[in-house]
């Protein structure tokens, strides 16, 4: 078999198109599926046990393992899944795909999903050219889907066809009477060839052929089924190239998942495989030495995975922190997804409160690190730095809008269960809080605006602008810090913690009009000219907005503390 350089460009051309449609896909997921279609995955996936489930249905719907994962890290790269729940839909896609081998080798039945890609984007592109944005993004997720199951597709069909000149691989002969070195040695080939041909259902044909020309025994047959496993994770791996750090951590617990397994499975391979053989031979009664081989070979693949699940779907935890530990978050990937209370409502409404709270404390932290941004942003000189700092500060302002709307919708369903005046209260208490914070985020963003404006013109800032500038900041960071220690302890929060927050919000409204009264000097001084005047000041104002907002939070905070203290108050007079 020839395979020529033309050859190799046209295999780097089909991975280059499966990257891109991985990247169409997930944000066409993410500006159009958004609620609806977490919310309906959440459901889906409420605990390990309905993942695995999730994951084994996906899978042998579409009958492949490696676009069930590729399309789960895309799902977890677009917030749409966390990466508990991804680990359990991957265990159960383990599995889903012995499903669909038993399924071909019965009924001959498979489905070609790369050949529904070209009628998709028939249907597509007129959404693509949509004016309505929700219709757009349908149109690029559509294109995002063909595109990467053509990729995969196209993956296959330049890949150096094994599977067509077995006799390639006939040398493999001259390594199989070596004990554990062999059945070792053959975990690796099996790896390897199915990175190679992308499909490790083509890998399993490849071993079925060397089994039935006799080249290999079903011992060794089976070590080839072990590596098959490890090579398929490549496609998930693959998709996460272009990923944030949860997807690409998904794909790594892929990896980890069926790379524990085979390790286990090798310490008693042979009491396993002869179980395995039992089985067939005498259960399932099948006299054809040919027909055997195959059956036993499949039954070994469901064995294995079905074992592996069993015995894994209690460590999800482990193998999070596992992969965690390997991959750390990188500063500038940010994920949208829900930390506590994307699993929905707890049993009780009192409880749900509680993982609300929490769930607000991580949105302030998160716009707390959005105002860091924008301190940074200051101080930097145009480029592509910039440029990218900026950009990743509009995906924040994005993520606030997403959180704000979410946890708002989270705290409207705990108001319809059966709550406590006090527990009413909180609540109302807390929404108010989140449109406070939504708020402060729109100031970051304006901020930043302004500054993008501020470099384009070319118009800089003199030192004491500056200087000025960097105090106001100090004051408002100060506010946010103590905004949050306020909110953490709504309960026992201390007056002390209140009055500073009114303080800080006296400094930052005095040093505004300070600086607008000197600003008017400088500007008759000649010291500046008008253009930069206006740009200080807009920043200054939004400074001081930002400081509204942030004192908003903590009335609205503190309100908690003082309807609670009624509260205590009059349960004392009643008893009393």
């Amino acid at each position: 078999m020839e395979y020529s350089f033309y050859d190799f460009l046209k295999l780097v051309g089909s991975l280059a198109l499966f990257l891109y449609g991985m990247k169409i896909m997930s944000e066409g997921l993410q500006k159009f599926a958004g609620d609806r279609l977490r919310n309906i995955l959440t459901a889906m996936t409420t605990n390990r046990v309905t993942g695995v489930l999730t994951g084994v249905l996906i899978t042998a719907l579409i009958q492949s393992s490696s676009a069930t994962t590729v399309m789960v890290v895309s799902f977890v790269n677009a917030g749409l899944l966390t990466l508990t729940q991804s680990i359990g839909v991957i265990m159960g896609a383990n599995i889903g795909t012995t499903v669909t081998a038993w399924i071909i080798s019965t009924l001959g039945f498979k489905v070609d999903m790369a050949a529904m890609s070209l009628p998709l984007l028939a249907v597509g592109i007129p959404l693509l050219f949509s004016g309505k944005s929700s219709r757009k993004s349908i149109g690029e997720f559509i294109f995002g889907f063909s595109f990467l199951f053509m990729g995969l597709s196209l993956l296959k069909g330049n890949a150096p066809d094994l599977s067509r000149n077995p006799e390639m691989l006939s040398f493999v002969q001259n390594y199989t009477d070596m004990g554990y070195g062999s059945i070792f040695l053959f975990v690796i080939i099996g790896t390897i060839l199915t990175m190679v041909v992308q499909a490790s259902a083509a890998t399993m044909a490849i071993t079925l052929i060397m089994c039935a020309n006799g080249w290999i025994s079903f011992e060794l047959g089976a070590a080839l089924v072990l590596g098959e496993n490890i090579g398929t994770t490549i496609t998930a791996n693959l998709a996460a190239l272009t990923g944030n750090t949860q997807s690409r951590r998904a794909a790594l617990a892929h990896l980890v998942f069926n790379i524990f397994g085979v390790c286990w499975v090798l310490c008693v391979f042979h009491p396993f495989i002869e179980g395995v053989s039992w089985f067939v031979d005498n259960v399932m009664g099948t006299p054809d030495p040919s027909v055997a081989v195959s059956f036993k070979l499949s039954a070994f693949h469901t064995a294995f995975n079905v074992c592996n699940v069993l015995l894994l779907i209690w460590f999800v935890k482990p193998i999070e922190k596992t992969v965690c530990m390997i991959i750390p978050q990188k500063a500038e990937d940010e994920e949208y997804h829900l930390k506590y209370i994307a699993g929905g409502l707890l049993s009780t409404s009192e409880l749900s409160i509680l993982q609300a709270r929490k769930e607000i404390l991580v949105y302030i932290d998160r716009t707390h690190r959005m105002f860091g941004m924008v301190k940074q942003l200051f101080i930097m000189k145009d480029g592509a730095d910039f440029n990218k700092l900026f950009s990743r500060i509009e995906k924040y302002e994005n993520i606030s809008d997403r959180m704000e709307l979410e946890i708002a919708r989270y705290l409207n369903n705990v108001l319809d269960g059966r709550l406590s005046s006090e527990g009413k209260a909180a609540v109302q208490g807390m929404q108010r809080e989140v449109d406070e914070i939504e708020s402060i985020g729109d100031s970051c963003y304006n901020l930043s605006r302004t500054i993008t404006r501020k470099v384009n013109s070319n118009e800089p800032f003199t030192e004491k602008q500056e200087q000025n500038l960097f105090q106001m900041f100090d004051l408002v960071e100060q506010a946010l810090l103590n905004m949050r220690e306020v909110v953490e302890h709504a309960e026992t929060q201390r007056v002390s913690e209140i009055n500073k927050a009114f303080n800080l919000e006296n400094e930052i409204n005095n040093y505004r009009k300070q600086l607008r009264d000197l600003n008017l000097q400088s500007v008759n001084n000649k010291e500046y000219d008008y253009q930069t005047g206006i740009y200080y000041m807009d920043m200054v104002n939004e400074c001081e907005k930002l400081g509204d907002y942030v004192v908003n939070v903590v009335e609205a905070s503190s309100m908690l503390r003082d309807k609670k203290a009624e509260f205590n108050l009059q349960m004392q007079q009643n008893s009393d």
